[in-house]
């Protein structure tokens, strides 16, 4: 069974040897470097999620330059975006105080979100409709809010994990609402198979035509993420930057997919 999404394809061997080289050399330079991870450092990357979602959506729309239109695919914006977040971290490293890292790594990071998602606008300023969207970000933001609350009170150990923890539930809850609206309400397609098997399965159901299908991939979604949030609980307390950097990758997969979701609707609703 295919697991990757539609259009999930590596760039042309130029692209691909460019990402590979840039990467190595940042990798190795962190690598040597060692940049201190804590939590408020791993939460400043999380405009640069943003800006991943933001050119992904250009890419769908065909709104980039020929030229770098096939870093903004998929994966390969994904490992663009990480090796930017990653050079500019070390860089910070080397030239400001400790204690302005994280502040300077957001401010950078918002920066260039705030440019691609004007870039998504200027598509078709004249397209644009934000309601569905500031709607997703509510439910979102209140029903992981829900979640996390309970999540905390059931399992008290889970708030080692904040603020990551917490993030993680509000990024993969924002990704499935926005799913669920973009299914139930506007009419579009799911591109993950496996999702898209959950989201069929519902629709099957006799409860379809009074809620659609998208409410039980909320269901899994935010299952799934409480699940691990629980695991790493003890992650957290014995190791705390493993925990945060995989809880870093775990939300990028959550919130990333879902401000995508949110800016096409925008555009494209």
């Amino acid at each position: 069974m295919v697991i990757f999404p539609d259009g999930f394809a590596l760039p042309a061997v130029p692209y691909l040897l460019m990402i590979l080289l840039t990467g190595g050399i940042v990798a190795y330079v962190a690598i040597r470097q060692r940049p201190t991870i804590t939590s408020s450092r791993v939460l400043a990357l999380a405009p640069w999620m943003m800006l991943g979602a933001a050119l992904h959506v250009q890419y769908v729309l065909n709104a980039l330059p020929t030229a770098i239109r096939p870093l903004a695919g998929t994966p390969a914006v994904y490992l663009i975006v990480a090796i930017a977040a990653v050079g500019t971290w070390v860089s910070l490293e080397s030239v400001i105080p400790s204690a302005y890292i994280a502040h300077a790594l957001a401010s950078v990071g918002t920066v260039a979100a705030v440019i691609a998602i004007a870039g998504v606008i200027f598509i078709d300023p004249n397209s644009i409709r934000v309601t569905v969207s500031v709607i997703g970000i509510g439910v979102s933001v209140i029903l992981s809010g829900g979640v996390w609350v309970m999540l905390t009170r059931v399992v008290p150990e889970t708030r080692l994990t904040a603020p990551m923890g917490a993030f993680a539930v509000f990024g993969h809850t924002l990704d499935a609402v926005s799913t669920a609206i973009g299914i139930d309400l506007l009419g579009f397609g799911e591109r993950t198979p496996l999702s898209a098997l959950i989201i069929e399965f519902a629709a099957g159901l006799p409860t379809e035509a009074a809620i659609g299908s998208g409410w039980l991939f909320i269901v899994v979604k935010i299952l799934i993420v409480s699940v691990v949030v629980w695991v790493f609980a003890d992650i957290a307390d014995t190791a705390p930057t493993q925990s945060n950097i995989l809880l870093t990758i775990i939300s990028a997969v959550g919130f990333g997919p879902g401000v995508h979701n949110l800016l096409l609707f925008s555009v494209a609703g």
